[in-house]
């Protein structure tokens, strides 16, 4: 049963990923408004920002340097203007940009937190009552999505350049032609250690994520079928699903948001790293933009996981019908 519990877990994160991949390219995409881009020049400086140059007449009663004109904060755009950005300028196709990546994540980190935790299900579900604890499915999401996030943090890195690398000016943009052509650079120009860049942010995400989304909807199920509310079909699968799917996005947006920035900065050799790790990040992001930053995105997110979790789940218990006589 346990190789089982693995390749249904992977066959239906696959899917739900492929499927809900536009929407987390939006979600990257906006967890990184209002992040500092470094201005190469003051030639360019003036040219991004014409509002504060002094035209020759205005110099003369004003010397240069004498009077601090603070720039104007940088326009807040939605998930629908970002989505039509994208295409205007990118096409069509760069909304599956980095799905390579996105399907090699699935692969590793999906595959191996829902196999792990159907494992623990099996082992500690009580035997005469046929249902595990809560505090139990919470502690194996946890086991389950520390392990495959470890796994499978090399893809998660390479995804969120691939998707971020639009964003940037042409000429500092990575221009990965696929996930396996990211992985090997980064290992050959960053070190192979870049390829576990902001680790200690993927396990935790990955942690909350899995226990509240795989606890949150067999606890939903489990009280919807005990309480006779509906029977054991697409519809308790579906509303199970979005419940998981919103706890899910609620609890761990925070920590994806710090995660998205620490995997996308870029370190010049011999220059200071934009952020010296998660705390530096989440304290300059919050200084700089406020407490509600850490929520920046959550309309992508809350978008995206909800149907990523319907699709995974309803596609789980599919598969789950289509092996149940292996």
């Amino acid at each position: 049963m346990g190789v089982k519990g693995f390749v249904e877990g992977g066959i239906a994160a696959i899917v739900a990923g492929c499927s809900t991949h536009p929407l987390d390219l939006l979600k990257v995409r906006m967890q990184l408004q209002g992040e500092t881009v470094a201005v190469p020049n003051v030639q360019q400086r003036h040219t991004l920002r014409p509002a504060l140059t002094f035209h020759s007449t205005t110099a003369a009663f004003f010397p240069p340097n004498s009077i601090h004109v603070p720039p104007p904060p940088r326009p807040r755009v939605g998930l629908v203007s970002v989505g039509m950005k994208i295409v205007q300028a990118e096409g069509v196709a760069a909304l599956y940009c980095g799905v390579s990546a996105t399907v090699l994540r699935q692969t590793l980190y999906s595959t191996t937190g829902m196999g792990i935790y159907d494992v623990l299900k099996q082992k500690w579900t009580d035997k005469d009552s046929k249902n595990m604890p809560l505090a139990r499915k919470i502690a194996a999401g946890l086991i389950g999505g520390g392990i495959g996030a470890t796994v499978g943090n090399p893809a998660d890195v390479a995804m969120v350049r691939m998707q971020a690398d639009g964003r940037l000016p042409v000429a500092q943009r990575r221009n990965y032609n696929s996930v396996i052509d990211a992985i090997t650079r980064m290992s050959k120009q960053e070190g192979i250690t870049s390829l576990w860049r902001g680790s200690a942010l993927t396990v935790n995400r990955a942690m909350i994520v899995t226990a509240s989304q795989l606890a949150t909807y067999d606890q939903v199920k489990e009280a919807i079928l005990e309480k006779g509310v509906m029977a054991d079909g697409l519809g308790t699968h579906v509303t199970a699903s979005f419940t998981a799917g919103f706890v899910a996005a609620v609890a761990s947006n925070p920590v994806d948001v710090i995660k998205t920035r620490v995997m996308n900065m870029k370190v010049e050799p011999g220059m200071a790293p934009p952020y010296n790790g998660a705390l530096d990040c989440a304290m300059k992001t919050v200084k700089a933009e406020g407490l509600m930053a850490l929520y920046k995105g959550f309309i992508p997110t809350i978008s995206r996981q909800g149907p990523f979790t319907v699709v995974l789940f309803v596609t789980l218990e599919q598969v789950r019908k289509l092996l149940k006589e292996f």
